[in-house]
């Protein structure tokens, strides 16, 4: 099974712990300046028909779409796979045709959970958002 992954300083302090949106969630290990890169997601490399399949098939879904792959996340112990989602995130993705790498949109403070608005999502809008923010839309 084919893995992509990458680490650096920032991504090799984050830690994943208990969350108050759901379940476990990805927290910074350290001060992280605003538009740092702060990783990338991790994963196993498969075909995006057999990303869908397997999306389709699970409660709690960890894959990113790529430009002609996807990365599955299951199985990951570390990393973006724990990153929740939030109306008002405090990160952005940056996908390309290889890589989605994580940057804050703002300064992040040790301790802090790591949130991204995840977008167009396998959840397609029928997942109960539970963000908190004041700005939420509700579904994911």
């Amino acid at each position: 099974m084919k893995r992509h992954s990458f680490s650096s300083p920032t991504h090799d302090a984050l830690r994943v712990g208990p969350s108050r949106i759901t379940g476990r969630g990805l927290f910074a290990g350290r001060d992280i300046a605003a538009r740092a890169k702060i990783g990338e997601f991790e994963g196993e490399v498969v075909a995006i028909a057999e990303a869908r399949r397997r999306a389709a098939c699970r409660k709690v879904v960890a894959i990113v779409e790529l430009d002609r792959k996807a990365l599955d996340a299951r199985g990951m112990r570390s990393g973006f796979r724990w990153i929740n989602h939030s109306c008002e995130p405090n990160t952005f993705m940056r996908r390309t045709k290889d890589r989605c790498e994580f940057y804050a949109l703002r300064a992040i403070a040790k301790g802090e959970e790591l949130t991204v608005d995840y977008g167009e999502s396998h959840h397609e809008g029928r997942l109960r958002c539970r963000c908190g923010a004041a700005g939420c839309r509700g579904w994911i």
